[in-house]
């Protein structure tokens, strides 16, 4: 009785899209979606994923309230029964969320703060030697920002309408991840959080120290190389794995 009209939201879809002069290809890009997707909406075959209902709200200039009751609504307040049949709608249609990384990580909490205990003393160790510098911090920072994102933040899986399409981004609360030519689904994405995992909390772990241990050695030489192995380390070390895991999983 709630459930949603398939052929009434395509149209509508349909005319707000082309109200914002868009087309399907550059609808479905913003979303990072194929453009099949989107002509499966508006033709009544399928129906977007709940995931995407507040990207696409936005994108179409209108509220998800408006998305689910396939029209316009002028009036700034809305009848009891028009509240409840969409309140209906939204749970008959809404699916149960995947859970966060936080509720099956595992070891790896531990092994995170063992590595913010490890970062922390390293910058210790570099301030002894000298100020701290981007090419010291910035990593660091990633590395603890990276950390909570595949640690704690994560979904452990993602909507089902990544398997079913080509998508090449993921927008997950804090997390946005692009890898061109990737296409992300439930096959690859566990190990691309296991290497993020990883990346992660080995930066945050070691490269203080290396950072350290370069100031040592080679003061003056690691200043002008410091900020290239910094950068080798971000790009090399999370991007490439990320890319050559996600590529051998799809």
């Amino acid at each position: 009785m709630y459930e949603l009209d398939k052929k009434k939201f395509g149209s509508f879809v349909a005319s707000l899209r082309r109200e914002k002069g868009l087309t399907q290809k550059e609808l479905a890009q913003r979303l990072y979606l194929s453009d099949k997707a989107v002509s499966k909406w508006e033709t009544g075959v399928s129906i977007p994923d709940t995931a995407l209902l507040m990207p696409l709200a936005q994108e179409l200039g209108v509220t998800v309230t408006e998305l689910l009751s396939c029209q316009r609504m002028e009036q700034q307040t809305m009848e009891p029964e028009e509240v409840e049949s969409v309140v209906k709608t939204a749970i008959t249609y809404a699916q149960q969320q995947p859970q966060r990384a936080y509720q099956e990580a595992g070891r790896w909490p531990v092994i995170y703060v063992l590595s913010l205990v490890l970062a922390g003393l390293g910058g210790l160790a570099n301030v002894q030697m000298g100020p701290m510098v981007e090419s010291l911090t910035v990593p660091v920072l990633l590395g603890g920002i990276f950390g909570v994102c595949f640690i704690f933040a994560a979904h452990l899986q993602l909507p089902g309408y990544y398997d079913h399409n080509r998508i090449g981004g993921v927008v997950d609360g804090p997390l946005r991840l692009h890898l061109p030519g990737v296409a992300f689904n439930n096959r690859n994405w566990p190990y691309i959080l296991r290497v993020g995992r990883v990346w992660a909390c080995y930066v945050l772990a070691v490269w203080p120290w290396v950072y350290a241990l370069g100031q040592w050695l080679q003061p003056l030489v690691w200043q002008d190389v410091a900020e290239y192995v910094a950068l080798v380390a971000l790009l090399g070390g999370l991007f490439v794995p990320l890319y050559v895991t996600a590529k051998r999983h799809e």
